[in-house]
């Protein structure tokens, strides 16, 4: 049977996302709360902010995911293994990673790889990889997901949302493309109950957006 709308449970799916610079930690705390109390998958932040979550949420089912290389994925190797490492030591559970997209571009995936192979190696926790489809050609966008699978990552991340978002084209070439090998994250740009929804259906398996308490509260007025 076909799923539908109606069966999907849309909190399950969230990864519910602060990447506000000027964020204060009661803003953190809220997002922390709202989180636990409407079961999202995770809550994103950045990695200056991972301590305080991981403490919030202790013995609750958010995870704590924190992005790395964010948002432009220029940082060197080093530099992000070093962020990565120190983000695992506070306590994060989910590591997001923005990828080199000009090396992508330019054809170096031997570093590509190597950068993404030794973040995974230091985690015993998913890594998800940001694309930026929307910089990507459709031929870039199966090159880097096989680049990233091959390198160890859990997920394939669509967007860090500085360039655009998900479409629903792009999470069903990635559907096609890592034939479920390994989840797909949609991110960036999701207003609407309906849009989050068909995303899913798309082949999303996790939602990264700051309007996960909106999109819940309007689903369930009916929207």
């Amino acid at each position: 049977m076909a799923v539908t709308q109606s069966d999907i449970d849309l909190a399950e799916y969230i990864d519910h996302t602060l990447l506000n610079p000027l964020a204060t930690p009661e803003a953190i705390a809220q997002l922390c709360e709202q989180a636990d109390s409407l079961h999202f998958a995770a809550v994103c932040v950045y990695p200056i902010h991972v301590r305080q979550a991981v403490e919030l949420l202790h013995n609750k089912s958010p995870k704590v995911c924190t992005v790395i290389g964010f948002p432009s994925g220029a940082s060197t190797a080093t530099v992000k293994r070093y962020e990565a490492q120190e983000a695992l030591e506070n306590g994060a559970t989910e590591l997001d990673v923005v990828i080199n997209v000009g090396w992508l571009k330019q054809g170096n995936l031997d570093a590509l790889y190597q950068e993404l192979a030794d973040i995974c190696a230091l985690s015993q926790y998913p890594v998800k990889a940001i694309l930026e489809t929307t910089l990507l050609t459709n031929e870039e966008k199966r090159i880097g997901a096989k680049v990233c699978i091959d390198a160890g990552t859990a997920f394939i991340k669509t967007s860090t949302g500085w360039h655009g978002g998900a479409t629903v084209e792009d999470v069903r070439l990635l559907k096609e493309i890592t034939r479920d090998r390994v989840g797909i994250k949609a991110s960036g740009g999701i207003q609407s109950p309906a849009q989050a929804l068909d995303l899913i259906l798309a082949g999303a398996s996790r939602l990264g957006t700051s309007r996960g308490v909106e999109l819940i509260q309007r689903r369930n007025a009916g929207e």
